[in-house]
């Protein structure tokens, strides 16, 4: 069997969502947490907290921990860093499945009670509140571009301190 009938009959049902191009300034790293308080300074009044914290949940964030000790290490609620990671353009922090969320938008929509909302999507009170909040709240404009200018200058540190331990093609012949 060769690969060209392995593929036969497969097709591309989804679309990969094009992120665009980080850039990151000589003035300011954002890869340091100074340098994305400065940039998330200007998110501050949209943001549940200060860019202080904000920097430390999504340096935490980024660097692979989970909300809630972000939310810890940055003196702020669980919840409040949820929220401002969805303000970010994070995606993920939502408690519930996507067949929740749409029990969620019926609820919304009033086609239910919250209480039968709440009751069929299974969540807890908390878990419904912060669902809400990211159904009825959007991502900041350009806030997204901060938060994956962060994640890409991590990720490209990683790759080069990974780099000795990594063979090449030469190595194998």
């Amino acid at each position: 069997m060769t690969l060209s009938d392995i593929a036969d009959g497969l097709e591309v049902t989804t679309e990969q969502r094009d992120r665009g191009v980080a850039s990151v300034d000589a003035t300011a790293d954002a890869g340091t947490e100074e340098g994305l308080r400065e940039r998330l300074a200007d998110f501050a009044d949209d943001l549940p907290c200060d860019a202080a914290s904000a920097a430390a949940i999504v340096d935490a964030h980024t660097a692979g921990t989970s909300v809630g000790d972000a939310a810890h290490d940055a003196g702020v609620a669980p919840i409040t860093a949820s929220k401002t990671l969805h303000l970010l353009g994070c995606e993920g922090v939502s408690p519930l499945t996507p067949r929740a969320h749409q029990i969620l938008r019926d609820w919304l929509a009033a086609d239910l009670s919250r209480t039968e909302a709440r009751e069929l999507a299974g969540a807890s009170e908390t878990e419904f509140a912060l669902a809400t909040f990211v159904e009825t709240h959007e991502p900041l404009d350009g806030a997204r571009e901060v938060v994956s200018g962060v994640q890409s200058m991590r990720d490209d540190r990683n790759r080069d301190a990974l780099s000795e331990a990594r063979s090449t093609v030469t190595d194998l012949i």
